[in-house]
């Protein structure tokens, strides 16, 4: 017996046993956090784009046709491109291009 005059193999036990709890721990907290992320994502709709916050550009185009700043045929004209889909408005702008 040494009585106390050698290092043992407790040391190292124990060392390695701190650092085992608190890398447990650590991991613990990484799924927690995770798994609340998870959940508050799935609590959230997904959005179909963003919600306009004031008057459709066609109501705009009323708006300023019903008060006179734009004539008939203007109105008409800025009408049947904001119903056209974005394709077609893409197409006759690359038309008028070329």
């Amino acid at each position: 017996m040494m009585w106390g005059y050698g290092f043992g193999w407790g040391w190292l036990l124990m060392a390695f046993g701190s650092i085992l709890w608190i890398a447990l721990l650590a991991v613990l907290v990484w799924v927690l956090i995770r798994w609340l992320e998870r959940k508050a994502s799935a609590a959230v709709p997904p959005s179909m784009g963003p919600t306009p916050s004031g008057p459709s550009a066609l109501e705009i185009l009323q708006q300023r046709y019903a008060r006179g700043e734009i004539d008939t045929a203007t109105y008409e004209q800025m009408r049947e491109r904001l119903g056209a889909s974005p394709r077609s408005q893409y197409e006759q702008h690359t038309a008028g291009v070329r």
